[in-house]
């Protein structure tokens, strides 16, 4: 009797350890170096989230909002973090290989003028005649003109300067440049870094906030996912939005999430981080009526209209080509005050 319930018990728990096993890996790219902004990431995984959903996620860090999209088009990697503007400039090419966006984080675009508040600019026109600083080939410099042009600003009365991302800040401090083009989320944290007061010194003209309709970063997958896995991209989603949810209603968990991970970030600093975001580029009037994660279609048709100028682009993507709603959990699940 012994060697028959053994013989009957030892299949079962083997079972029972491939089922746990064959739980489907996922390979995710950031689109940095770890810090605050990819908190719900690493929440996810560490608090079982993604397990629960059947998934083994793998995450790297990356090398750029644009080099997420180009990883998983190479197929290195199955998702990540990553410009849905860097996936209309691959689509308009390459519409059958290009990422498709399952989940909006950024509702507006990290991108600022930011001028000094004792400076002289006092308001977007001012900038005629002025010197900016922009590193070459960046985001916010291609989408200078499409932010003059609702300013009612002559982009050739403005004269760019070409700046190294890490002195963007340095140069307006010293009075080198007038104003710089800048990654908001992360020239915040280095003004505070250099021990400024990045609300009270600076004043900050939000592109979004200033009629530069397009979206930025968000989770994508790969074609490959979504065609051979389904589940698991929505599976992925939940994880990250569960995260999310826990994180923009207490950011304070972010910031010791990824210090538990890398123990040389400086937590406090991450929480502004995390907070800025929320405040900046996350949560807008937008996701109050769609729900983080998701996107007005409409606007996102405007975007691509945007991208197609800026980068002198040919060619037509339709919005249902590059982001799907169909893997996103209920409005309910998805909202935040």
């Amino acid at each position: 009797m012994r060697k028959l319930i053994r013989s009957l018990v030892i299949p079962v728990l083997m079972f029972a350890s491939q089922t746990q096993a064959a739980d489907l890996p996922i390979k995710l790219t950031l689109d940095w170096k770890i810090q605050g902004i990819h908190s719900w990431f690493y929440m996810a995984r560490d608090k079982g989230y993604f397990a629960e959903e059947g998934l083994e996620v793998q995450i790297d860090q990356g090398e750029g909002s644009a080099v997420t999209v180009t990883r998983i088009m190479s197929g290195a990697y199955d998702a990540g973090f990553g410009d849905m503007n860097a996936i209309i400039q691959n689509a308009l090419s390459k519409p059958d290989e290009a990422p498709v966006m399952v989940y909006q984080i950024y509702n507006q675009p990290p991108f600022s003028v930011l001028v000094k508040k004792d400076g002289p600019v006092k308001n977007l026109q001012q900038l005629a005649g002025l010197r900016v600083g922009s590193p070459a080939g960046s985001a916010a410099g291609r989408l200078f003109p499409a932010l003059t042009s609702k300013a009612g600003l002559d982009p050739a009365s403005v004269e760019i300067v070409n700046v190294a991302p890490n002195l963007q800040e340095q140069m307006l401090i010293r009075g080198n440049v007038d104003a710089s083009l800048v990654f908001n989320v992360t020239s915040y944290l280095n003004l505070v870094g250099l021990g400024l007061n990045p609300d009270e010194d600076f004043t900050w003209y939000n592109y979004g906030d200033r009629g530069v309709d397009i979206y930025s970063n968000g989770l994508m997958v790969s074609r490959k996912l979504i065609n051979e896995h389904p589940e698991a991209v929505r599976g992925l989603v939940k994880a990250v939005n569960r995260a999310m949810v826990e994180i923009v209603g207490d950011p304070a968990l972010g910031a010791a999430t990824v210090e538990a991970v890398e123990p040389l970030i400086d937590e406090a600093l991450e929480k502004r981080r995390i907070e800025f975001a929320i405040k900046n580029l996350i949560v807008s009037v937008e996701t109050g009526k769609v729900g983080l994660g998701g996107m007005d279609v409409a606007r996102l048709a405007r975007s691509i209209e945007s991208i197609k100028a800026a980068y002198e682009l040919e060619g037509d993507i339709a919005p249902e080509q590059i982001f799907s709603a169909e893997y996103l959990p209920p409005v309910a699940e998805r909202t935040v005050d």
